[in-house]
């Protein structure tokens, strides 16, 4: 595992206090956007907004927290009838400006009824695919850089398309030239496969199991199918210019079901 140090944390709620010993907080500095692995030591179950987290047989769970989440969010223990809340300190971040001049006006803002049909579909597809909820655990080892090139892109940025502000970037761009293989980052199982999406182009997710999945987008190839169980490290395509793209790059990017998290942060000495 990439997680190398151990933070504890400790709340007292009314008059019952979360001791030391019920959760042990795995990821190095939790900050915006990052995926959270954590243990619980003792306890029955454990809820973040609502959602009641799936633990491996060890204890072990994961949840992840946005580009615009607060100093602090809470973790909620349920413990022999009793609900203790145990909060979680979260850096924050500065985000970068991008500009991105020269992409297709309709690419910017599509008019086109067929189109915007179109893109709604697809959208839809992602999102299942991103609902997936797995008890694989690949999530918990460390992950390897998808793709060699040069970093053209970081999570979080906002981004002015066509002098237009457009929504953040939430992938790390890196970018080389077309055919470069694309493997996985971390081993799961393929849960979207699509070779033409209007933004993405060519597009794939793999799921790493409690609603953990990377997506591989502006791909030119995928070398993989819907369904197929893949290894860390196994080319899955290629990178590409496909979709709404002005050069040959690899869109990286990390989820817990519908949470956009920074990829960059599993990768040691980007």
């Amino acid at each position: 595992m990439i997680f190398k140090r151990i933070f504890l944390v400790t709340l007292l709620l009314a008059s019952f206090a979360v001791k030391a010993d019920f959760v042990q907080i795995l990821t190095p500095e939790p900050q915006q956007g990052s995926m959270i692995v954590a243990k619980l030591v003792k306890g029955d179950n454990v809820y973040f907004n609502q959602h009641k987290l799936v633990k491996s047989e060890q204890g072990i769970f994961v949840f992840g927290v946005g580009r615009e989440a607060p100093e602090q969010v809470n973790l909620v223990i349920e413990d022999k009838g009793k609900k203790y809340s145990l909060p979680i300190k979260i850096k924050q971040r500065q985000w970068k400006i991008e500009r991105i001049d020269g992409l297709p006006p309709t690419k910017v803002n599509p008019k086109s009824a067929a189109v915007i049909a179109r893109i709604k579909k697809e959208a839809s597809l992602v999102r299942q695919a991103r609902e997936q909820l797995s008890k694989a655990d690949y999530f918990s080892r460390s992950f390897v850089l998808p793709a060699k090139g040069r970093v053209s892109g970081v999570y979080g940025s906002q981004r002015v398309l066509n002098g237009e502000p457009k929504r953040p970037h939430y992938g790390l761009d890196i970018a080389n030239k077309t055919g470069t293989p694309v493997v996985a980052a971390a081993a799961g199982k393929v849960t979207l496969a699509h070779k033409d999406m209007f933004y993405s182009g060519g597009t794939l997710i793999i799921d790493h199991g409690h609603g953990i999945s990377s997506t591989y987008i502006h791909l030119n190839s995928i070398e993989v199918a819907l369904g197929e169980q893949v290894k860390q490290g196994q080319v899955v395509g290629s990178i590409g210019a496909t979709g709404r793209a002005t050069g040959p790059h690899l869109d990286w990017r990390l989820n817990w079901f519908q949470t956009r998290l920074d990829p960059q942060l599993l990768i040691q000495d980007l």
